[in-house]
């Protein structure tokens, strides 16, 4: 199947996870794919691999690193330099919170990843998007986001504080939904359209960190990253979404999301989110 021919994405965290299996599934259907990661040594050998598997070479590997707004930046000059109109881009790089961590730029290290950097780099791809119209912009959420009770604004820049991470991961992935519906709201009558979803519990790296001995045994009954990416590719392609923007999705159809992501939160969230990535 080449329906995706002549089309092109940019995926986040696509050397890994369920972003190496959206990468491979829209490769899979002809698309041109930009392969955006830390490590360019790691992407260049999951583009390769994933060239093998597909058939298709038209895979370019992109450094980003979302944990510096610099960087950001610099990606996403790098796509527009290219004069070429992009059909999707999928936010899907992700980390939970850890204790005293932070971003070069001075946030809570899984707001600065998981929200921030992707707040800036879809802001700074909007004219490519726009220029792709009908384009589309998924992120991926997580149904965590349902745990948190709101977002705490002056936490956000400071180190995180739980053992765990989790508070502040649900606080960065509630965000990742406000930021979708927002996204929607400013973008309507441009034929772009966006997305937000949680992919299911997903046996990926974000577990990595997890001690040897225990990790076989927490991502046993796990889903494969293959399964996870479905929704990521249901909301990046399908036909039967076009004209929904906005909602969020899991297990490729609509759900309604936490009651805590209002208008008006999301509304503040991206006021502040424009002051924070300003040049």
């Amino acid at each position: 199947m080449r329906d995706l021919d002549g089309r092109s994405y940019l995926v986040t965290g696509g050397n890994t996870g369920i972003g190496r299996a959206t990468v491979a599934g829209l490769a899979g259907r002809g698309a041109q794919v930009y392969l955006a990661c830390r490590s360019a040594e790691k992407g260049r050998a999951a583009a390769a691999e994933i060239t093998t598997a597909t058939g298709n070479p038209a895979i370019r590997v992109l450094p980003l690193d979302l944990a510096r707004l610099d960087s950001v930046r610099s990606c996403a000059a790098a796509v527009r330099e290219l004069g070429q109109p992009l059909h999707g881009l999928i936010n899907n790089a992700g980390l939970p919170g850890r204790r005293g961590r932070q971003t070069a730029d001075g946030f809570e290290l899984a707001f600065g990843v998981d929200h921030l950097g992707h707040f800036a780099l879809t802001t700074a791809l909007l004219d490519c998007l726009t220029a792709g119209a009908p384009a589309r912009v998924v992120t991926v959420s997580s149904d965590a986001h349902f745990q948190a009770p709101g977002i705490d604004f002056g936490a956000l820049q400071r180190p995180g504080r739980s053992i765990t991470g989790l508070p502040e991961y649900a606080v960065a992935k509630l965000c990742n939904v406000l930021f979708s519906q927002e996204l929607a709201r400013r973008l309507t009558g441009t034929r772009v359209t966006t997305y937000v979803l949680h992919p299911g519990v997903v046996a990926s790296d974000i577990w990595r960190r997890v001690p040897w001995p225990a990790r076989p045994l927490l991502t046993r009954r796990m889903l494969s990253t293959e399964q996870g990416a479905r929704t990521s590719l249901f909301c990046a392609t399908d036909p039967a979404v076009a004209a929904a923007s906005g909602r969020y999705y899991e297990n490729c159809g609509e759900r309604p999301p936490s009651p805590v992501a209002t208008p008006e939160l999301a509304a503040e969230l991206w006021q502040r989110s424009e002051e924070w990535t300003a040049h």
